[in-house]
């Protein structure tokens, strides 16, 4: 059984579908990555998924369970972590602050995930008390994804983790999601770096006007020639 299941998920905005019938799945421990173009409805299905937009119509299922339209506040509990492409870090607020906050769930002792999220991003020990505004976009990133480690999640849901950033931060934020699944935590991204993204993914769905594609293992998306010319620039 898979950890995640979304089945013909239908949702948008406004009443507006921007998902037509979307299926993805994220096995116990993998790395799954949605890529396409522009519109596609890559982060809408992200959001759906997390409780941040309607589903009208399909079902998603979490460890067995289902979630379809749960609110982020009763997903979280039961094992899923979801960081936005923007804004998502407290700016005011230290870099140890912020990785509090990521905890307020729990009543009880985190001090074995903050010494986790100091192994994977070291350099968040080092600035700890800088507040998090002042740090570059790259910085940031990993504050948001520190903070949603603080949770113990099963699954860590990232929002085009990659966007903006120098590829000196791309290289380093791809580097430590592989470190994050080492530790068995599934993982589910949008990302617009699709070849690299592709190049350690162990499954990925193309998405397109809101609908599937195609979908397969990581590599055979990387050489499959339709893929290559429509979305991974020949």
């Amino acid at each position: 059984m898979s950890l995640l299941e979304a089945h013909g998920v239908y949702g948008g905005y406004g009443g507006v579908d921007v998902l037509n019938g979307v299926d993805l799945a994220v096995d116990d421990g993998q790395i799954v990555v949605v890529i396409g173009p522009n519109g596609a409805g890559k982060s809408t299905a992200m959001k759906a998924i997390f409780g941040l937009v309607q589903i009208r119509a399909g079902r998603v299922r979490f460890a067995g369970e289902d979630i379809t339209n749960a609110r982020p506040d009763q997903l979280v509990p039961k094992g899923m972590s979801y960081v936005p492409q923007e804004r998502n870090v407290f700016p005011s607020l230290t870099v140890q602050e912020n990785l509090d906050m990521g905890a307020y769930i729990r009543d009880d002792d985190c001090s074995a995930e903050l010494e986790q999220v100091f192994e994977i991003f070291p350099l968040l020990q080092e600035r700890r008390r800088q507040p998090a505004g002042q740090m570059s976009g790259g910085e940031r990133q990993m504050v948001a994804i520190g903070r949603a480690l603080m949770v113990r999640p099963r699954l860590l849901l990232l929002d085009e983790p990659t966007a903006g950033l120098s590829p000196k931060f791309v290289d380093l934020i791809f580097e430590r999601i592989l470190a994050i699944n080492a530790l068995g935590i599934g993982v589910l991204m949008v990302e617009q770096n699709a070849r690299k993204a592709l190049g350690f993914a162990h499954r990925g769905y193309v998405l397109v006007t809101g609908a599937n594609r195609c979908d397969d293992t990581g590599p055979n998306l990387l050489a499959n020639p339709e893929v290559a010319e429509m979305f991974l620039g020949g």
